[in-house]
């Protein structure tokens, strides 16, 4: 999400529609001083063991597009543990992520100019020939204009831009004659009536074939869309009309952001994540620089870049001084309040702004971005990958992690502006962790959960598009680039734009004015190249001095929550009263509520309701500390009810063909063996006789020192377990008899005992949903003996028996592997679903904004418990320093198992109504779009 080769990165004011040879030229000799200042000082990584990298990020590249095209194309993404595409309605809906799929071969187009960088003219030039003969734009679907701007119209212009490149260098592409220019322009007409509000934002989705609003559209009454939706279409769309001559799209883009500028708050000059598109009325008032926000920050530093726009960097200057002293809390960048910005919005970050750090270096503030960056990197290093968000203390919040690459695009940049090749390995980590823990025979599949290791059947077309471009140019010498790569700017898809667009067919339309900025902090832009002696002093170690302090950040401190208002009482004063510390039977306690503006109702059933009124506060301060106080308190709530949950198990196949790369989620049981205290239990899985479990096996010698296979249904699990354990099993595996229900769809539950006392048990008891179980008694069919390990988390790969495959042949292996698992979404039969005791993982607290008059949550007396409603997956600001990453909310099956017994012998496909009765699973992204405090 930055600009290429750290040209601008190091942060130069460029001319107003400066020469591309300026920008260049200038980037050049901004990368030639940093780099004879750090290299000095540190150990380089080897020509041969850069290059050996660079070869396997292209074999990676080759698993995960060959796969795709051979398994997925020309569906939009491949799914790769079915090894299958994914055609949109043809799969349960997955919400707001399905909205980047239009039925537009996505993948293939995102790929597109990745081919060129990765040195593949010739694949490139077959891409294109398929692009043109088989994608229409002209789909009755309805799509996000925002990632169909980025990823699709993105990907257009960025193989337009290298394609004319390869014509005029003379061997390739020498048919080419703007072909992908034209759909581009075909696909930015079909975007223009999402513009049609009075304010000029678009709306967030249109229909590809309908438009907006009629009634075929199926869209076009939402009224919210967040600030980065309406504010990351100046690159494309500006480009799209210097490339073509239509000025109208490079008019509606900066129409767009003009109002998004004039809607921030004037005192803080921060924007919230959500606005209205028609009244301009900020919807979520909190503001950061993750999820929401990210690429309009960003848009606003590269539109000045590529289009020579002063009024682009002056926005940007005016928001970044706003950023690092609200936002910005070393190393950590925590959401605020657009009206009370020294007031944290929330105790956790998300991964997307693990891009900051790469705009920080295309800034020029090198420090803040060394800063953040390696206290991320500590964060990879103790989960192997970067969580959909995490807490101030580095604790899992959600545990996703869907192969995003904005880490690796900061890692780029930062090695690019410094020449430190601390940054180089910190590259081969993320290609061992991905090749260690991601890789899968049909692919890349994404993380479920980063704690046990389980996958997630996607691979979303930004990994090609991003993270094996990053990485490949991170180990890539000048020579080993058949361009200039500082000749291009890269959008927020890392699509390369040629930067000479600035002085083409610049738009007529006004110019933007920008007023009413605040009184800058002039030391803030001190940071401007080549003044090598501020931005990088005179220590050939000065990197590694702002590394080290953060070393064990993760490991060994627990940072507390930063509240800024507690530095006022460092004096002496009484410090404000803290939720963990709340006692609702304390006079003193009830009258410091009272000053806060927090009232206290008994309840009918024993629970103690608060409720915050901001206006009745003594002052500002006092409605600050309660705004804190509430959001402590269901905190605390929170994780006083995690505490009694338990982790999600893993299942992994170690046999062959898959040897532990394929892993399942799998739900644990609150008796038998404790899977985090005890060893892993490994072997051979077998089905028992009866399937169900419920009677004395009839085939102990088939399970005996085995995992047994068993069907939920009929009987408790308590009584299945001590069947099979009777029988001699080591373990037992339960398969849900509800066909269809997948972990990807339902959230998980834990196995509970039969009333009784349970210490009986010894064996090891974990819980598959139909799709996962139907992965393992497929494996069966196929392969007849198949083992796999139960375990808290995911083990290394077996490499011994990985080895037993031929080198020479791992090609046809992995093709091999990919067609014996392409029955790996047949299903189970179903009749009939037994009652759960749910608890959903996707609740939110309550909003408590602080523009909102009432606030309110509730708490028993003794346990000073929030509504369970209100639950949400992070930590208490102070809370001790404890391991709680394995803290997943499950469901508790309590009630006894009903259904009748149903051979798994016989396959039939998913019920798209059943599927539809089962809760989805939220992505993370839209938690991240839709979350409130």
């Amino acid at each position: 999400m930055s600009e290429a080769g750290g040209g601008p990165g190091c942060g130069f004011p460029v001319p107003q529609r400066a020469p591309w040879s300026l920008v260049a030229a200038t980037a050049a000799l901004c990368l030639v001083s940093a780099t004879s200042v750090w290299t000095a000082g540190a150990a380089p990584m080897s020509r041969e063991e850069k290059q050996k990298l660079g070869n396997q990020v292209l074999e990676m590249f080759d698993h995960a597009y060959g796969n795709y095209m051979e398994h997925a194309y020309p569906a939009d993404e491949l799914m790769p543990l079915t090894c299958r595409g994914r055609v949109r309605g043809q799969e349960p809906s997955r919400g707001d992520v399905d909205d980047a799929l239009g039925k537009f071969s996505l993948t293939l187009i995102d790929s597109l100019d990745t081919l060129v960088v990765l040195n593949k003219t010739k694949e490139f030039e077959d891409a294109v020939r398929k692009v043109l003969r088989d994608v229409n734009l002209d789909n009755d679907v309805v799509v996000s204009v925002f990632e169909t701007n980025i990823r699709v119209l993105g990907g257009l212009l960025g193989g337009h831009s290298l394609a004319i490149m390869l014509k005029e260098k003379g061997e390739y592409m020498q048919w080419y004659n703007d072909e992908l220019l034209q759909m581009a322009k075909q696909l930015g007409y079909k975007l223009l009536p999402a513009f049609n509000t009075t304010s000029g934002l678009p709306y967030p989705r249109i229909n590809l074939k309908f438009g907006i609003r009629k009634p075929e559209a199926r869209t076009g009454t939402e009224t919210d869309t967040c600030t980065a939706c309406a504010g990351t279409l100046i690159l494309e769309f500006a480009a799209l009309s210097r490339f073509t001559g239509a000025t109208i799209f490079e008019e509606y883009a900066r129409k767009a952001l003009d109002f998004l500028w004039e809607k921030r708050q004037r005192s803080s000059n921060l924007v919230g994540v959500t606005i209205n598109i028609h009244t301009g009325d900020w919807v979520r008032k909190d503001s950061g620089v993750g999820a929401g926000i990210d690429s309009y920050y960003e848009y606003l530093l590269k539109a000045y870049v590529l289009l020579g726009d002063d009024s682009f960097l002056e926005r940007f200057n005016t928001h970044y001084d706003a950023i690092m002293r609200y936002i910005s809390q070393p190393p950590l960048l925590l959401d605020v309040h657009i009206h009370k910005p020294m007031l944290n919005a929330r105790t956790w970050m998300d991964a997307l702004l693990a891009f900051f750090p790469g705009l920080q270096v295309l800034k020029g503030d090198i420090r803040p971005a060394i800063e953040t960056h390696e206290m991320l990197y500590q964060v990879i290093k103790k989960h192997n990958f970067l969580p959909e968000a995490f807490t101030t203390d580095f604790r899992v919040h959600w545990a996703q992690h869907p192969l995003r690459p904005e880490f690796a695009e900061s890692t780029y940049f930062l090695y690019k502006a410094t020449g430190d090749p601390y940054y180089l390995e910190v590259g081969k980590t993320l290609i061992e962790n991905l090749n260690k823990y991601a890789r899968v025979p049909c692919g890349f599949a994404a993380m479920k959960d980063v704690r046990t290791g389980s996958h997630e059947d996607r691979m979303d077309s930004f990994f090609l598009a991003e993270m094996f471009k990053y990485l490949y140019l991170l180990f890539a010498d000048k020579e080993d680039i058949i361009f200039d790569i500082e000749d291009y700017i890269f959008t927020t898809e890392a699509h390369l734009l040629p930067l000479w667009l600035s002085t083409t067919n610049q738009s007529m339309s006004k110019k933007n004015t920008t007023s009413e900025y605040t009184e800058l902090d002039d030391s803030n832009f001190d940071w401007t190249c080549p003044n090598t002696q501020i931005l990088f002093p005179n220590d050939p170690l000065y990197a590694q001095s702002i590394r080290e302090p953060l070393k064990n950040v993760v490991d060994k401190s627990c940072p507390r929550g930063i509240i800024r208002v507690e530095e006022s009482f460092r004096s002496g004063a009484k410090p404000p009263l803290r939720a963990r510390d709340f006692m609702a039977t304390n006079p003193e306690h009830l009258e410091i509520l009272k000053k806060m503006g927090v009232s206290l109702i008994h309840l009918k059933d024993g629970r103690v309701q608060l409720v915050q009124h901001a206006i009745q506060a003594a002052s500002s301060i006092d409605a600050e500390d309660g705004l804190r106080f509430m959001q402590e308190m269901i905190e605390l709530s929170s994780q006083q009810q995690k505490e009694q949950q338990l982790p999600p198990r893993a299942v992994q196949i170690v046999s062959h063909p898959f040897f532990g790369r394929v892993v399942l989620t799998a739900g644990p049981a609150q008796f038998g063996l404790d899977l985090s205290k005890h060893k892993e239990t490994r072997g051979f899985v077998a089905s028992s006789k009866p399937y169900n479990g419920c009677s004395e096996l009839t085939n102990p010698e088939a399970v005996m020192g085995k995992i047994a296979l068993i069907q939920r249904g009929q009987c408790m699990f308590a009584e299945k377990a001590r069947n099979i354990q009777n029988a001699g099993a080591i373990g037992g595996i339960v398969i849900d008899d509800n066909e269809g229900s997948s972990s990807d769809t339902a959230p998980l539950f834990q196995m509970a005992g039969d009333g009784k006392d349970t210490d009986d048990i010894k064996i090891p008891m974990l819980f598959l949903f139909s799709k996962e179980g139907s992965i393992i008694l497929d494996a069966i069919r196929e392969y007849e003996e198949v083992e796999v390990l139960l375990s808290d988390k995911a083990k290394d790969r077996d490499p011994e028996m990985e080895n037993e495959e031929q080198p020479s042949s791992e090609n046809d292996s992995q093709n091999q592997s990919a067609e014996q698992m392409t029955s790996i979404s047949q299903e189970i039969d179903l009749i009939d679903q037994e009652s759960l005791e749910e608890t959903s993982l996707n609740s939110h607290p309550e909003s408590l904004s602080p523009a909102d008059t009432d606030n309110a949550a509730s708490v028993s007396p003794s346990e000073q418990n929030s509504n369970p409603a209100e639950n949400h997956e992070t930590t208490s600001l102070d809370g001790e320093c404890t391991d709680l990453d394995n803290q997943l909310q499950e469901q508790s099956e309590t009630e006894e198992d009903s259904s009748p017994n149903v051979s798994w012998g016989k396959k039939v496909q998913p019920i798209d109504s059943i599927l539809a009765d089962w809760n989805e699973d939220i992505e993370a992204f839209e938690m991240m779009e839709k979350d409130e405090l």
